[in-house]
């Protein structure tokens, strides 16, 4: 889960001020004690850590907070703005050329994902309606151009390929021309995995930055590396003068080192950050709402942007009558579950509700489980007892638990719940109805 032990123990640190009516600069002190200790145990940059809690302190224990109603809320105000702005304040987006193409060139160690990142970035730009070329540079890892090119037919972008016998510039070159006759206002070329220490293959990656005059130069980092990924930037930064990092495997971080270290380290930004493995799980990097996420107050905009990307608007709109007139069925229950899964893995989704914090997440692998287990029940039933659950007697309940891999008594539960809900939704379209007779508002969440 991402930032999971640092968002729990700045929650912990920064939550005893809350109770507290005054601060001394004493609570301060302890306060930032335990923030100092989460951040070095998140494998964030000593010098980072050190100008970090600096800072915090010196606008802590200023008139704002200390002569502040509320001055444990203060604090954590100003540790959300410090941490926004140790990431970069907002979000910073590919610089496309002026005219196209615009060329992105992708570099990196062997086995940070920079392929398949490769493949996940000209997927998020075809839906910004660009039209990627794919360019494989990599001569020496067995079957990395195969790789390149099974990425391209998934994401259904096309290709550049001449083999593995030609110089990795030639290559380049040839692939610019080719992208400009045909149409390719976006040319993504994927490098080979090289050690910063590799003299050879580092000039040679130098030598396509010189020939091609690339718009961005996109370096992949495995976040789950920490420190190393800050030493790496910097590596990277002095050869090619990287402008901007994509960081993978985000998902899979607990700490979080590579995440806040990156950007005050070596002056570049974070780009894109992996969420998963699929295709679609390329997000853009937002500093403002990764900061409100480790500490609790989740990401509204991100929430919302994942489900006007993924749910079916008039979907909605017909699930909103049915609810209104209480016609809500287990088909329209197995749709929602399914459009929610479109949104990710549901421990993402939780960590972007407001006040949903780590704990909150705990065992969170069961409701997911639980969830399965709904899906099993609702699609071992026929259509009809899926519409008309009333008619679904002893023996079709047996039928429905075998056929799910589940208990009677869990199909017993789910018919329960389900009955109760639509009474619920019943009596509030009801109310609603007398409301607006009175001249009220219908509900705010309708």
């Amino acid at each position: 889960m991402v930032f999971e032990n640092l968002s729990e123990k700045l929650q912990n640190a920064l939550g005893k001020l809350t109770g507290k009516g005054k601060l001394s600069e004493k609570d301060v002190d302890i306060a930032m004690r335990e923030v100092r200790l989460a951040l070095l145990e998140a494998d964030v940059n000593f010098k980072v850590v050190k100008n970090f809690t600096k800072n915090v302190k010196e606008r802590a224990i200023g008139n704002e907070v200390m002569q502040s109603l509320t001055p444990g809320q203060q604090v954590i105000k100003i540790v959300n703005d410090e941490l926004t702005k140790l990431m970069g304040d907002k979000e910073v987006k590919i610089a496309f050329a002026s005219s196209p193409p615009t060329i992105i060139l992708m570099c990196g160690l062997q086995g940070a994902g920079k392929t398949t990142t490769t493949g996940k970035l000209a997927y998020n730009l075809k839906k910004q309606n660009k039209r990627p070329l794919l360019v494989a540079c990599d001569i020496y890892r067995p079957a990395a151009i195969k790789q390149l090119e099974v990425v391209g037919e998934k994401v259904d972008v096309p290709v550049f390929s001449m083999g593995n016998k030609h110089d990795p510039v030639d290559i380049a070159k040839a692939a610019i021309e080719h992208g400009k006759k045909h149409g390719n206002d976006v040319i993504i070329i994927d490098t080979a995995g090289r050690l910063h220490i590799d003299e050879n293959l580092m000039e040679e990656i130098e030598n396509i930055k010189n020939i091609v005059k690339p718009n961005e130069i996109l370096l992949v980092l495995d976040a789950m590396t920490g420190q190393d990924a800050v030493n790496v930037a910097e590596s990277f930064d002095d050869k090619l003068g990287i402008t901007g990092v994509v960081l993978t495997k985000l998902d899979g971080d607990a700490r979080g080192g590579a995440a806040l270290s990156i950007r005050a380290v070596t002056d570049k930004p974070i780009k894109f950050v992996g969420m998963g493995e699929k295709f679609d799980q390329l997000e853009p990097f937002h500093p403002d709402r990764m900061a409100s996420r480790i500490l609790g107050m989740g990401d509204v905009l991100g929430l919302i942007e994942k489900a006007q990307a993924n749910i079916d608007a008039e979907k909605a709109m017909e699930l909103e009558k049915k609810i209104r007139s209480a016609q809500f069925t287990f088909e329209d229950f197995l749709d929602q579950l399914e459009q929610m899964r479109n949104l990710g893995p549901l421990d993402q989704i939780i960590g972007m509700i407001p006040g949903m914090n780590s704990k909150a997440l705990k065992g969170l692998e069961v409701s997911e489980k639980e969830i399965g287990h709904i899906e099993a029940i609702i699609k071992s039933m026929t259509k009809k007892e899926r519409e008309n659950p009333e008619i679904i007697d002893s023996s079709r309940r047996k039928r429905i638990a075998n056929g799910s891999g589940t208990s009677v008594q869990e199909v017993n539960k789910l018919l329960k719940q389900f009955k109760e809900t639509k009474k619920m939704m019943k009596r509030f379209g009801e109310m609603e109805k007398t409301m607006k007779k009175k001249g009220k508002f219908g509900f705010p969440f309708f």
